[in-house]
């Protein structure tokens, strides 16, 4: 048996110290997930993953789904409205549910919560191997992981976003695979990247990006690589298996391929451009405005209030070094590996903006749809650091060494105000905005927009009232939802009102939508009195009214 003194020799290697970061990351979602409520979106994609799995169970045994008594309620996957959003979760997570939780709502929510987490840790792994690609030093690539750790937002959602999240997961993965491809192009990798690619498409198709990307970055390695050392036909015939891979196995992976004609995937530019032409509004200083009427600045601002200051500072500064570096290394530096990596890192953090702005893309809430460039972020927050440092070290000046460790310094002291404000925030991370005051926001932009605050409002209303019944009314959807991780005897207590009757409702609660949502608040506030208010560092997210009679 070892003994303690190797286990700490063990522990303070590079390899242990990694793996006991990843470890301690592992035990915290397992402690956590618990914690968080259900979103708004996640009961109709499980209801995608649900029709995936009754089209591909018809192909089957026809005869046993006709006799499911509730086969009528999941729709026909040429029906559904959905069906074109990608299921490489959804999918396993049918089949999952049915083997370990047995129909019951809360214990499929927490696994699913717990699962979607899982996939978080593997973009961060992702990230981790990338940073240490690209920094030639796995510090500097934990890093790196472990800002997008202490990023209070992508921490919330990794519990249960299930599309953003993972697809930002499974991008982040695809990207390291790819690189992994460029360095030493072999059919072995090529297979793995298009399994990679696949997994991101599949979860959303605008993961198809990456097959353009590969093959540029393929074509570079190419031509800036002696033929001796890299032979043109060995790089056409990889980058020809990867694209057969890849196409393979998203149509394998995604079922309404098979049920619908193939150039429902080639249509990409409708998908990112219009987005299914979501109906939604959205608050946007001070106005509600339809999400197919965003400014071009909409995504900017929204990254700049969500993201902690440092890490976007930092990332400015790590920009302008690499551009600065492409500049003035001539040509030389661009036929240099590190200058296709870093050239592969801008692609994969600008092109999509740039994309988004330029075709007036919609977007939902915020700039979750975006989520998978906040790892290229986060590496060039890091290049931003290394820059510093370099500047701290070699300046000529003391003015400048002393400039720089008092930037190096301040930014370590906000990272951990963040870490202590992800811990007072908890479990409502997800209206962190890094620089704005609670007032300016709650007139100013959307709050807690997925409705998991609602949980809480709900555990508060049955805690305090201990009628047998008790009548509630506010949002019919994001109620739903919150009723799903409440215990049954407790659940069996509520009884929903709708509008049409909300004088009849002795509770209301409000996430504080603004008014012209429909239901965001009574038709008239004289009946009702403030009982309780849920709020994240003295913003207000959900607040609970009772009839005043």
């Amino acid at each position: 048996m070892p003994s303690s003194r190797s286990f700490l020799q063990l522990l303070l290697t590079a390899r242990g110290v990694v793996s006991l970061f990843f470890g301690l990351l592992i035990l915290t979602g397992v402690l956590l997930h618990r914690d968080y409520g259900v979103s708004i979106d996640e009961p109709n994609n499980h209801l995608n993953g649900l029709v995936s799995a009754k089209y591909l169970a018809q192909l089957v045994v026809p005869e046993l789904v006709a006799r499911q008594p509730t086969n009528h309620l999941i729709p026909d996957i040429r029906s559904f409205r959905d069906a074109d959003h990608g299921v490489a979760f959804e999918l396993p997570m049918v089949v999952v549910s049915y083997l370990f939780t047995r129909h019951d709502a809360q214990a499929y929510y927490y696994l699913r919560h717990l699962l979607i987490f899982f996939l978080f840790v593997l973009g961060v792994w992702a990230l981790y191997r990338l940073g240490t690609r690209w920094f030639g030093d796995w510090r500097w690539g934990l890093l790196g992981a472990g800002l997008l750790v202490l990023s209070p937002r992508f921490f919330a959602e990794a519990f249960y976003n299930g599309k953003d999240i993972v697809y930002m997961a499974f991008f982040t993965l695809a990207i390291y695979t790819l690189v992994r491809l460029l360095y030493h192009p072999t059919r072995g990798r090529a297979l793995v990247h298009g399994l990679a690619t696949a997994l991101a498409v599949d979860v959303r198709v605008q993961g198809v990006l990456l097959l353009v990307v590969t093959l540029v970055m393929l074509g570079l390695e190419a031509v800036n690589r002696p033929a001796t050392e890299l032979p043109r036909r060995r790089v056409a015939g990889v980058a020809a298996l990867y694209v057969a891979a890849a196409l393979i196995f998203i149509i394998i992976g995604w079922p309404y391929l098979w049920a619908t004609p193939l150039p429902e995937l080639l249509n990409v530019s409708r998908r990112i451009s219009q987005y299914s032409l979501w109906p939604g509004r959205v608050v946007y200083f001070g106005q509600v405005l339809p999400g197919t009427q965003l400014p071009w600045h909409y995504i900017p601002v929204w990254i700049s209030l969500t993201t902690p200051l440092p890490y976007l500072l930092a990332a400015g500064l790590g920009l302008a070094a690499t551009l600065r570096r492409f500049w003035r290394g001539g040509w030389a530096y661009w036929r240099a590996r590190e200058a296709r990596l870093s050239l592969l890192l801008l692609l994969w953090l600008l092109t999509p903006l740039v994309l988004v702005i330029a075709l007036h893309a919609v977007v939902y809430n915020g700039w979750r749809h975006l989520y998978f460039l906040y790892p290229a972020l986060l590496l060039f927050a890091v290049q931003g650091l290394r820059a510093l440092l370099h500047v701290g070290r070699h300046s000529p000046s003391w003015a400048g060494r002393g400039l720089a460790v008092g930037l190096v310094a301040a930014g370590g002291l906000e990272v951990g105000h963040t870490v202590w404000r992800m811990i007072r925030l908890h479990p409502h991370q997800q209206v962190y905005f890094s620089f704005l005051p609670a007032p300016a926001v709650e007139q100013q932009f959307d709050r807690d927009y997925w409705g998991l605050a609602y949980r809480q409002g709900l555990e508060w209303v049955l805690a305090h009232d201990p009628s047998p019944s008790i009548t509630y009314s506010g949002d019919a959807d994001m109620l739903y939802c919150a009723g799903f991780l409440l215990p049954p005897a407790q659940k069996a207590r509520l009884q929903y009102i709708w509008k049409e009757n909300q004088p009849a409702a002795r509770y209301f609660l409000t996430n504080h939508r603004p008014r012209n949502y429909s239901n965001s608040y009574p038709d008239s506030m004289k009946l009702w009195r403030e009982v309780h208010t849920i709020r994240a560092e003295g913003l207000p997210i959900l607040t609970v009214y009772q009839q005043k009679r």
